[in-house]
């Protein structure tokens, strides 16, 4: 199989409000819109552009059994600066927090708010992990000479 795109699709109740969660907060940008479905995108068309979808959780395509509300998801977002993150939207913008910023030794400064749907927004700084995690990684992906994955 040659994967030509792969994004996630949030079914909600709150397509409008979802919209303007993701474009005002995030820098998606509208691709399509309907009433019951919203295509967004963040990026360019090259390297770099990462894409998602709203779905009515109503609508006539989606099998009437899991016409529910998304459940148990959590949307990672990896940026540079995770504390400038927390302040802008934590802070100012009073957004939910509910996991408080802090570093793990598995490679992560993070914290984790939530989106208008209660989908989990973990909000996140690659950190170098402690040498027992190091040793978990497969393939040598962090250089010796920073503190950033050497992709």
């Amino acid at each position: 199989m040659k994967l030509q795109g792969f994004y996630p699709v949030i079914m909600t109740e709150k397509v409008a409000e979802s919209t303007e969660f993701y474009t005002r907060l995030f820098g998606f940008e509208v691709v399509f819109e309907a009433d019951w479905y919203v295509s967004l995108k963040n990026g360019d068309q090259g390297q770099g552009a990462y894409e998602m979808a709203l779905l009515s959780k109503n609508h006539p395509t989606v099998p009437s059994s899991f016409q529910k509300p998304v459940q148990g998801l959590i949307l990672n977002f990896e940026v540079e600066d995770v504390d400038a993150e927390y302040q802008r939207l934590i802070i100012h913008e009073k957004l939910p927090l509910h996991l408080d910023l802090r570093d793990e030794e598995f490679g992560q400064r993070h914290f984790i708010t939530s989106d208008p749907n209660g989908v989990l927004i973990d909000m996140i700084k690659v950190i170098p992990p402690s040498q027992a995690f190091m040793e978990l990684y497969n393939e040598d992906v962090w250089s010796t000479d920073d503190d950033q994955p050497g992709k």
